[in-house]
């Protein structure tokens, strides 16, 4: 690809097939995807699981109560052992904040969800994309990966979706659903997971032309 290192941040509704597509087009650029893999640093750091990083993250904050919090473990504990720390929402973010920070700085890259779009917002490099998807589609791609049943499927949907939004609020003071926070939005639903990847990887390629 090119010389210039450029990021892009993919958001997705639940079950539109976002990180699939993400996976897909990284193939194509030849550039790392990061996701959840940006979780295992923060367990190596904190000690938490996956399941428990996902639950600390999708809990609303009251900032009252986490700022005290915060302060009184800094008064009561060495900063040298942050795994000892009650670890709370906050915390969290910008310790992906900071390892989102460190990749794009040393390689092109795509990074799903994380907030990515508000991350990297003044980065002039950086692609920010939205990926959504008829709600139908959404709920049997769901049924189908999950292997739920349609009451289910839709059940979970609303949840990810919800806990995506409050998140998104919470440390980027906006809604994700926002079409101004993103260079582009797509439909996928009229378009198979190659056929939106392959569109995306010819523009990137425009954008950023091989030598």
């Amino acid at each position: 690809m090119a010389n210039a290192k450029f990021i892009i941040t993919i958001n997705r509704e639940a079950g539109s097939g976002g990180s699939e597509i993400a996976y897909k087009l990284g193939e194509l650029l030849g550039v790392k995807v990061y996701g959840r893999e940006i979780l295992a640093s923060i367990h190596e750091k904190y000690n938490l699981s996956e399941e428990e990083i996902e639950k600390i993250k999708a809990t609303k904050l009251n900032w009252w109560s986490e700022f005290c919090r915060f302060y009184k473990q800094f008064a009561i504990t060495p900063s040298s052992r942050l795994e000892s720390y009650e670890v709370n929402s906050k915390q969290l973010y910008y310790e992906e904040l900071r390892v989102l920070r460190g990749i794009a700085e040393k390689e092109s890259c795509i990074i799903i969800g994380r907030s990515g779009f508000h991350i990297f917002k003044d980065n002039p490099d950086a692609i920010r994309l939205f990926l959504i998807a008829d709600p139908e589609r959404r709920v049997h791609r769901i049924m189908d990966k999950q292997h739920v049943d349609e009451k289910e499927a839709r059940e979970i949907m609303e949840r990810v979706d919800n806990s995506r939004e409050n998140y998104t609020k919470t440390f980027a003071g906006t809604s994700r659903y926002d079409a101004r926070n993103y260079d582009l939005v797509i439909n996928v639903s009229p378009f198979t997971t190659d056929q939106v990847a392959h569109f995306l990887a010819e523009n990137v390629r425009l954008k950023y032309p091989a030598e």
